[in-house]
C-alpha cells in the first residue's frame, strides 16, 4: 500500500513523455496480475500504472472495478465491449474507438476482481482523482475518502491540497486531512494537536472521529495490565453492567462453568432417572427446590452435570470488569474525552438554537394562515370554516402565474399582489351573499361556510385536478443559512418570516392608523354608536371580510412555496389557525402573534421528544391548548374595554 501512495506522490512530479506510452502495452507488462489479480499481488501493479500517469487510467480502473474490461484469449488484449446479443464489439481499451466488430463471446474472458481487489482499486482511483482538473471528481474522491477513512489516504490528500483551486474543496481537503491525523498520525504529539482542532467542528464526521478514537471493548480480568488504557472500571449489579452479564462474560472468556438455570436441573434429574429414583433420591421426595439442588449436586459429583454456581458473588469478587480503550496512547484518549465533551456540550446548545428558529418558522407560517382568520372571526365574529380554502385560492394563483411568467422571481411579485385581489375578491362575493344574512347566527354560519368549503376544494379539483402542483421558489431562495454544522434554516423559511413581520406591520398600521381601522374598531367596539356617528356597519363588514380573505390568499402563495399545493391543502391549516387565533386572544392581533408562537414552540419540541409519531405529537398540542383555554378563556391577550364584555 506505501508503494501506491508513492507512487500516487511521483504522479505530480512525471515528465509529459509518460502519458506518451501505449496504454494497452504498458498493460500488457502486467497482463497476468490483471486479468487474475489477487489482494497481495494487485498492489505492486497499481502503483506501477498510477506511477505511468496515462490519461486513459482513470476509465481504465473504474472499469476493472466494475468488472467492465475483457481479455481477448487469443492474444491476452484488454478491451471494452459493447454487447450486442449476439454479437460483440471491442472498442479499444484507450481510445474507445471500434477494434473489431461482430466477435463471439467464447473468445473472450471478463475479468472479474474480488472484493479485496476491487477495494484496492478504489484506493487507487480516490488517489488519482484528488487532482483531477474536474471539480466533481475531486468531490467524489473526498466523498470516498469520508466513507471510509484509511491511513494510506492521509500523503496523496496532503499533497493534493496546495494545488487545490476551489476554496470550499480545499477547506474540506484539511477538514479530511486532520481527521486521519486524529486517527492514524504517526506520533501523539500530531494527533493531540489534530484532537483540539476539532473543537469546533460539530459535525457528524468530526464527532465520529471522535468516538472512533475513545471506541472501547469490555473486558474481565483478575488483574488489569499496567499498561491497560482504561475508560472505566464497571461494579457487577449496576445498571452498565448485571451480575448475570458479567458472569457470562466469564463464561466466554474465562472458561467459567454456564450458570445452571432450574429448567438444566429438571432435565439433568429427568435424563438419570433409574427405578423411580435420580441420584439415588427417590423422585417423590423432590417436593422442594432445595431437595432439587442436592440431587442434582449429587449427579455433579458424579460427573453426570457440569458442578452448579452457588456463590456468584464470591466468583465476581475476584475478578475486575473495566472498558479498555481500543487506543492505547492515554494521551491521546485523554485529549479526545475533553473535546468530545466540548463538542457535545456545543452540539446539544446548537440543537436548542435549531429548535427555536424552527418553531420561529413554523410560528411565522402560522401567523400568516391565521391572521386573516383574527379577522373575520376575532373582529366580525364569524366561524369561517372555508378560510382555508382561500389560502389554498392563493397558493393556485401563484401557480397559475408561474405557468404565463416563468421568471419565477417576477412571477413571485406579481403573484403576491394578485392573489390578494383574487382571494378578496371571492371574500367580499362571499359576504356578501352568504355571510351578511347569518351575522350573530354563528351555528349556521358554522355549517354554511363548511358546505362553501367542500365546493371549492371540488372545483379546485375540476379544474387542477388531484395531484399536486408545483409553486416553484426562485433560485436566490434555495439552500438554507448554515450557521454551523448543526443550525440552519431554509432561505425560504426566512423569507416566509420576513413576509410575516411585514404583514404584522401593516395590518397594525391598517388598523391604528387609519380611517378604514379606525371604523373596523368602532363597529367591532359598539355597531349601533358606529351606525350614529355616519359609519355604514355593512360596508365595514363587507371590507374586513374581504381583507381577512386576501390576506389568507397571500399566505397561500407563501406557504405553497415549501408545501404542497393542492385542493386539500387548507384542510392542513385550519386547525392551527383557529387554535392560534383563541389561544392568542380573540379579535387582537398581538394575541394572533403570541398563539401562533405558542403553538409554534410546543408543536416543535414536542416533535423533539416524540420524533417518531408527528400525530401524537399534534394530539398533545390540542390536549395542552384544552386545558390552556380551561384556564385562560379569553386567550393570551385579551381584550379590554366593551370589545371584553362582547
Amino acid at each position: 500500500m506505501l508503494r501506491v501512495v508513492f507512487a500516487a506522490l511521483m504522479l505530480l512530479f512525471l515528465p509529459l513523455s509518460a502519458t506518451a506510452q501505449d496504454f494497452q502495452t504498458l498493460l500488457q507488462v502486467h497482463k497476468d496480475e490483471i486479468a487474475k489479480p489477487s489482494r497481495r499481488s494487485v498492489g505492486p501493479v497499481l502503483a506501477e500504472l498510477v506511477a505511468s500517469g496515462h490519461p486513459a487510467l482513470p476509465a481504465f480502473l473504474e472499469a476493472w472495478q466494475g468488472k467492465n474490461v475483457y481479455q481477448r484469449l487469443s492474444d491476452g488484449l484488454f478491451f471494452y465491449i459493447e454487447d450486442h446479443g449476439d454479437t460483440i464489439t471491442l472498442l479499444d481499451i484507450e481510445t474507445r474507438n471500434v477494434s473489431a466488430q461482430n466477435v463471439a463471446a467464447g473468445t473472450l474472458d471478463q475479468i472479474k476482481p474480488n472484493g479485496g481487489v476491487r477495494r484496492a482499486i478504489g484506493e487507487a482511483l480516490v488517489q488519482f482523482r484528488l487532482s483531477a482538473p474536474d471539480p466533481a471528481q475531486r468531490r467524489e474522491a473526498l466523498d470516498a475518502i469520508s466513507r471510509n477513512l484509511d491511513p494510506s489516504q492521509l500523503g496523496p490528500l496532503q499533497a493534493s491540497i496546495a494545488d487545490e483551486p476551489d476554496a470550499v474543496l480545499r477547506l474540506r481537503k484539511e477538514r479530511l486531512a486532520n481527521y486521519l491525523i486524529a486517527r492514524f498520525g504517526d506520533t501523539s504529539e500530531a494527533r493531540v494537536a489534530a484532537i483540539e482542532n476539532l473543537s469546533d467542528d460539530l459535525s457528524v464526521d468530526g464527532r465520529a472521529v471522535l468516538s472512533q478514537i475513545l471506541r472501547t471493548r469490555l473486558t474481565a480480568a483478575q488483574n488489569l495490565p499496567d499498561d491497560a488504557n482504561v475508560a472505566r472500571i464497571l461494579t457487577p449489579g449496576d445498571e452498565n453492567l448485571s451480575r448475570s452479564a458479567a458472569y457470562d462474560m466469564l463464561v466466554a472468556q474465562a472458561g467459567l462453568p454456564p450458570i445452571v438455570t432450574d429448567q438444566d436441573v429438571l432435565k439433568t434429574i429427568e435424563a438419570n432417572i433409574d427405578g423411580g429414583r435420580s441420584g439415588g433420591v427417590a423422585l417423590a421426595a423432590m417436593t422442594s427446590w432445595d431437595m432439587r439442588y442436592r440431587t442434582y449436586d449429587t449427579l455433579a459429583d458424579q460427573g453426570l452435570a457440569p458442578p452448579r454456581v452457588t456463590d456468584l458473588d464470591a466468583i465476581l469478587a475476584n475478578w475486575t470488569f473495566a472498558e479498555l480503550y481500543e487506543e492505547t496512547d492515554t494521551a491521546v484518549t485523554t485529549a479526545a474525552t475533553r473535546i468530545q465533551e466540548s463538542v457535545a456540550t456545543r452540539v446539544a446548545f446548537s440543537q436548542t438554537v435549531d429548535i427555536g428558529l424552527d418553531a420561529v418558522s413554523l410560528a411565522s407560517i402560522y401567523f400568516l394562515a391565521a391572521i386573516g382568520l383574527a379577522i373575520t372571526f376575532g373582529v366580525m365574529g364569524v366561524i369561517n370554516m372555508a378560510h382555508g380554502e382561500f389560502i389554498m385560492m392563493g397558493a393556485y394563483t401563484g401557480y397559475v402565474v408561474q405557468l404565463f411568467i416563468p421568471d419565477y422571481t417576477l412571477s413571485l411579485i406579481v403573484a403576491l399582489p394578485l392573489s390578494f385581489a383574487v382571494t378578496f375578491a371571492a371574500g367580499v362575493a362571499m359576504e356578501r351573499l352568504v355571510i351578511r344574512w347569518l351575522y350573530h347566527r354563528p351555528l349556521e354560519t358554522l355549517l354554511a361556510t363548511f358546505g362553501i368549503s367542500i365546493a371549492l376544494q371540488q372545483l379546485a379539483k375540476n379544474i387542477f385536478g388531484t395531484q399536486a402542483r408545483p409553486l416553484t421558489s426562485p433560485g436566490w431562495l434555495d439552500g438554507a443559512w448554515m450557521i454551523n454544522d448543526v443550525i440552519q434554516i431554509a432561505y425560504i423559511r426566512i423569507a416566509i418570516f420576513v413576509l410575516a413581520v411585514l404583514f404584522l406591520g401593516l395590518l397594525l398600521f391598517v388598523l391604528k392608523k387609519t380611517r378604514l381601522g379606525l371604523e373596523v374598531r368602532a363597529v367591532t367596539q359598539n355597531p349601533r354608536m358606529a351606525s350614529s356617528m355616519g359609519i355604514n356597519p355593512d360596508k365595514i363588514n363587507m371590507l374586513t371580510f374581504g381583507l381577512g380573505s386576501g390576506i389568507a390568499g397571500i399566505a397561500g402563495v407563501a406557504i405553497g412555496l415549501y408545501a404542497k399545493v393542492t385542493s386539500e391543502m387548507g384542510s392542513d391549516y385550519i386547525v392551527q389557525s383557529f387554535m392560534t387565533v383563541v389561544v392568542g386572544g380573540v379579535g387582537n392581533v398581538w394575541g394572533t402573534l403570541a398563539g401562533a408562537g405558542l403553538i409554534g414552540v410546543l408543536q416543535k419540541w414536542i416533535e423533539w421528544l416524540n420524533p417518531s409519531n408527528t400525530l401524537a405529537a399534534q394530539t398533545y398540542m390540542i390536549l395542552f391548548i384544552i386545558l390552556f383555554i380551561q384556564f385562560r378563556p379569553k386567550g393570551i391577550v385579551a381584550l379590554k374595554g366593551r370589545a371584553a364584555g362582547d
